[in-house]
């Protein structure tokens, strides 16, 4: 019999009892923030239920890791924590459990609408990565830029490719994102473009968020990667095309992907993705040794971008893609980053790079959708070769099966211009 929470959860729910994702709110402009889970359309309160000490077990009892205004602390303490907690939370939640469900002082004070909150980025985020880890959206990139003789460089089969991101720019969905200003390209003789971007992008991506680090110098061990994730979100790498072709040459990415990254404000765990594991392609040439796994997986996980132009109700639908595609994996990716002693921290974001399927249609940003601008979409009627200001871009991701939905929420941003 499936597991069933005593709180109505609609069927098409991203937040049914078997997911349980972890995020900060506020459930007033005055409360100071704290963690919450998301269930139905509540958000449970897991200060509330810690000063209630219904964490009870032995690794979490009398813990104050629930009266933290992030996440950071608890993520820290690794995967046996993380277990006893859903544990908890999922007795907690169920139908035949009456400590909550009976108990209706709790209930008011732990229970809150979600649509009366206010969401918080989850954890402190001390440093960014952004990989490269679809074959397609390189392919891609490759053909565009380099022609096709050489679309995808030696390097890039042996390795994750990555750069260091910007952390400070890391925002909560829902926060406007200003229109970025910088040089680009000169035409004919002039000197360089100043200005506005004229070639604004999404990026359709997620991201792991790492839970225990590792000790400076001491790498991390591809078959015990996955230890050191607690979870995923959503992500959206905003890009700069036209600021990026100039500046990144000979050094990579700088001005014009660090001016803002959003992400979802819920964090799926590994345990609630689990039934959605898959094979991942095959690599060819095999990874060296220490990128080999004994099982190589990665998440069957839906992925949708919609864009909705100012003024317009409706959204039109541009990507529809799968975290299944990734050629890296999440735990490759990990590893790579810890190969050479480079320390990884709680709350650490690694971006999964832009997620690209075969079919166009599957393709993660305007740059590949519109061939660098060479072609155009058609939203609501519109023509858009990148976007365009009051351009609303949202991503979404959920797994379907086994008769409910593990989802991710949304992760969205609107454009706006740059102060005068």
């Amino acid at each position: 019999m499936a597991l069933k929470s005593f709180i109505e959860v609609d069927h098409d729910s991203h937040f049914p009892i078997q997911n349980l994702p972890y995020g900060i709110f506020k459930p007033q402009p005055s409360s100071s923030p704290r963690p919450g889970v998301a269930i139905g359309d509540f958000v449970l309160d897991l200060s509330e239920i810690a000063s209630a000490a219904l964490f009870d077990g032995p690794l979490l009892k009398n813990s104050v890791v629930f009266h933290q205004p992030n996440l950071n602390k608890f993520i820290s303490l690794g995967r046996p924590v993380w277990k006893e907690a859903r544990a908890t939370i999922q007795k907690l939640l169920s139908a035949t459990e009456p400590t909550l469900r009976d108990n209706a002082a709790l209930r008011q004070k732990a229970l809150l609408p979600v649509s009366s909150v206010e969401l918080l980025l989850p954890v402190v985020v001390g440093d960014y990565t952004d990989f490269f880890s679809s074959l397609h959206h390189t392919k891609n990139c490759g053909l565009i830029f380099r022609g096709p003789q050489t679309p995808v460089l030696e390097n890039w089969y042996h390795l994750p490719i990555a750069y260091h991101g910007r952390a400070s720019s890391i925002v909560i969905s829902g926060t406007d994102i200003i229109r970025p200003r910088g040089q680009a390209h000169p035409s004919g003789g002039s000197p360089p473009y100043f200005g506005p971007s004229l070639k604004l992008d999404f990026e359709l991506e997620m991201a792991t968020v790492v839970g225990p680090g590792n000790e400076l110098g001491k790498p991390v061990d591809i078959n015990n990667a996955e230890d050191h994730i607690f979870g995923l979100v959503l992500l959206n790498d905003w890009s700069a095309r036209d600021i990026q072709a100039w500046e990144y040459i000979p050094l990579g990415p700088f001005l014009g992907k660090n001016f803002g990254t959003t992400i979802s404000p819920w964090i799926v765990t590994l345990e609630a993705l689990e039934p959605f594991a898959c094979e991942a392609p095959k690599q060819d040439p095999p990874p060296l040794p220490y990128l080999t796994e004994k099982e190589s997986k990665n998440y069957d996980i839906s992925l949708e971008v919609h864009i909705k132009p100012a003024e317009h109700e409706n959204s039109s639908v541009v990507t529809r893609s799968s975290l299944k595609h990734l050629y890296w994996t999440l735990t490759q990716q990990l590893a790579h980053h810890t190969i050479n002693g480079c320390n990884l921290r709680p709350g650490d974001l690694l971006g999964t790079g832009t997620i690209s399927g075969p079919e166009p249609e599957a393709r993660g940003c305007l740059l590949e959708l519109t061939w660098n601008g060479q072609n155009s979409l058609s939203l609501n009627g519109l023509d858009r070769k990148f976007l365009e200001d009051g351009d609303e871009v949202t991503l979404t991701g959920y797994c379907k099966g086994n008769g409910y939905t593990i989802g991710f929420g949304s992760c969205s941003g609107k454009i706006v211009p740059p102060a005068p």
